[in-house]
């Protein structure tokens, strides 16, 4: 396994599956089509792309080309590397007839053809390794499962600059994407504090 420098995005989960067998670096699905209204992944591909870029691997077709431009668009002004994949004629074995132009996509190369794609961007060939927030530690840090746990979520989405409306889960997940435990660990007591500061003025 690799691990690259940046975060890489993909269209679905079969490439993001696919690609989990070659790298253990971040992988973020657009959900096709999706990424033009799931405003939250917007926000967390712009997060990831002013955090140091991201790496855009889509299907070689009319369709990866229009969520390219999409990325390219979310992460305006930012660093996007693009890899693009050869048009080979074939379909995936998961589906029953080809795509429409009858090309393999991301889903449909060759482990080694993506090793060396992506070799320009290894950073190490393993994943340093650090801890992860847990669900039980949003709960023990009062971002879920209490009173004013929503409250607090939004206040500290809105410190990190991340959407104010994300579900405990899916801050959950960014977290382990953007920051360490500690930083977070200390984000929360920081927002903690200046609500309490708030509410006794």
């Amino acid at each position: 396994m690799i691990y690259l420098d940046k975060p890489v995005i993909v269209e679905g989960k079969y490439d993001k599956i696919k690609l989990s067998s070659v790298i253990s670096s971040p992988i973020i699905t657009t959900d096709g089509f999706g990424i033009f209204n799931n405003r939250e992944k917007t926000a967390l591909i712009r997060k990831f792309a002013q955090n140091g870029g991201v790496i855009v691997i889509t299907d070689s077709d009319g369709a990866g080309l229009v969520i390219r431009n999409r990325i390219k668009s979310i992460a305006s002004g930012c660093k996007v590397e693009n890899i693009y994949i050869p048009q080979i004629p074939g379909k995936e074995k998961r589906k029953t007839h080809p795509s429409k132009q009858g090309i393999l996509g991301v889903e449909g190369m060759d482990v080694k053809l993506l090793e060396e794609l992506l070799g320009k961007y290894i950073m190490s060939d393993k994943q340093e390794t650090r801890g992860k927030i847990t669900k039980t530690d949003m709960y023990s840090l009062g971002l879920s499962g209490g009173e004013n746990s929503s409250k607090l979520r939004q206040a500290v989405c809105r410190d990190l600059d991340l959407p104010s409306d994300m579900t405990c889960n899916a801050l959950c997940e960014a977290v382990n994407l953007l920051y360490t435990p500690e930083f977070f660990t200390k984000t929360v007591k920081k927002v903690l504090t200046q609500i309490d500061n708030s509410e006794k003025m």
